[in-house]
């Protein structure tokens, strides 16, 4: 889940970037000649290595190795259509490693089974999947843009459709930006139970490995199947940009997300403090599968602030404010600053703080009642504090001037991440990206 999470930040990140770089593009306006909103295809090679350990594995019912690596391709490619319409296709794939999700079947290696050791089997590694097309078009003026999105992703136990689009007008001669966003995401969950509760599912036989279990020898959970397999997301953005002076620029944007469906995750352990613990080879088993309410509503306030100090330094801040009605409410502020060292490259030192109070329905690993009609182990939605260290370094040449054949080499940006929070959970990503320009 971790994972998830990340790539959809990273995602956000990206994308504001882009929405920011097209701003400035075409912040220049000829009444007498109209400027094409992209002059000639460009290609974008995205690749990253993620890593991440910890001891509060949701799998295991908040215990265990949260280890797991990550590697991403990812190709962009943007292609004018005419003076005013831009085609992007994005296209992803991610495969990973998790000794975490390896233990949905802890009992299917050769050695005995434990929360803090990786299993080997089907559940150790999965492959991700993404498809993104995006048609934008602008005025005459350019001071409208129209964007529509569909997107489709796909892993072993997840499929996502999506679907939106956004207006931004621009007023005040470019001076000031709004914009406005919806999408609608429709998402399919392949129901996978941890191994231990399938036998006790309706129509199950009700047994597990009865003789080799020690401790509660009367092991016999009351577990029913989940009756959806559907999750809907639809959010709306909206954004005000203004360029304060000429060497400040200001943002604001509210978020609202409203999920329907299953909202929790099917192979997540749950254990009840009021019920004997059971155990196979050591291993703890589940007393039930994490249980969430099926709607949830978010809210976020986010604002920024650019502040060009010269010609060779920048600041960039960046606070938000999010809550949700399951309980939670968290606050992220960062800042980054780019220093440029020549006319071709520019440092990026960055710190960001994130700190957030728990879900109400969170509690850790065994300290759950099974009287309570929702509860969760994942430590993702308990109260705690993170910071990342970040530095990357960018090379630019706007004039292309290293080709292979009528493909130039525009920008090339190197960027690495440390993350740790006080729950023993911490992570590294190295990300690198390529942007080539097609003449």
């Amino acid at each position: 889940m971790q994972l998830r999470t990340f790539s959809i930040m990273l995602k956000n990140g990206l994308g504001f970037c882009f929405f920011m770089a097209s701003s400035l593009l075409t912040a220049q306006d000829d009444n007498s000649y109209k400027k094409r909103v992209l002059e000639t295809s460009e290609i974008d090679f995205l690749t990253s290595y993620y890593t991440q350990d910890g001891e509060n594995a949701a799998v295991t019912g908040g215990t265990g190795t949260e280890e797991l690596t990550d590697a991403t391709g990812t190709v962009i490619v943007s292609i004018p259509m005419n003076d005013d319409d831009v085609l992007t296709v994005d296209a992803g794939i991610s495969a990973y490693t998790s000794a975490s999700s390896s233990n949905v079947n802890p009992f299917d290696s050769n050695s005995d089974a434990d929360a803090f050791n990786a299993s080997t089997g089907a559940s150790q590694s999965d492959v991700w999947v993404n498809f993104t097309g995006t048609y934008s078009h602008s005025s005459d003026d350019r001071n409208k843009i129209w964007t529509g999105k569909l997107s489709v992703s796909s892993e072993y136990d997840y499929f996502s459709f999506g679907f939106g689009g956004s207006y931004t007008r621009l007023f005040n001669e470019k001076n000031t930006e709004v914009s406005l966003s919806t999408n609608i995401f429709l998402d399919q969950w392949k129901l996978i139970y941890p191994i231990e509760l399938r036998p006790f599912a309706e129509g199950g036989i009700g047994e597990f490995r009865r003789s080799e279990i020690t401790g509660n020898s009367n092991y016999n959970p009351t577990f029913t199947d989940l009756e959806n397999s559907n999750r809907n997301s639809y959010a709306l953005g909206f954004t005000l940009s203004q360029i304060l002076h000429k060497k400040l620029q200001g943002l604001i944007s509210v978020d609202v997300v409203q999920q329907q469906g299953l909202l929790s995750t099917p192979f997540q352990r749950v254990y009840f403090d009021d019920v004997p613990d059971a155990f196979v080879e050591g291993f703890h088993l589940a007393d039930d599968i994490e249980r969430l309410p099926d709607n949830r509503i978010k809210w976020a306030l986010g604002t920024r602030l650019h502040w060009f100090l010269n010609a060779s330094l920048s600041l960039r801040t960046y606070y938000r404010f999010y809550t949700d009605d399951w309980g939670i409410t968290s606050h992220t502020a960062s800042a980054e600053l780019p220093i440029k060292l020549t006319d071709k490259f520019t440092i990026y030192p960055s710190y960001r703080y994130y700190g957030q109070q728990a879900a109400d329905y969170f509690n850790g690993y065994d300290q759950h009642i099974s009287t309570q009609d929702y509860y969760t182990s994942d430590f993702d939605l308990s109260e705690y504090v993170a910071q990342q260290l970040g530095f990357g370094i960018t090379y630019t040449d706007i004039f292309t001037n290293l080709k292979i054949s009528k493909i130039g080499l525009k920008s090339v940006d190197v960027k690495v991440y440390k993350y740790d929070r006080n729950t023993s959970f911490n992570s590294w990503i190295a990300l690198g990206g390529f942007n080539f320009v097609v003449d």
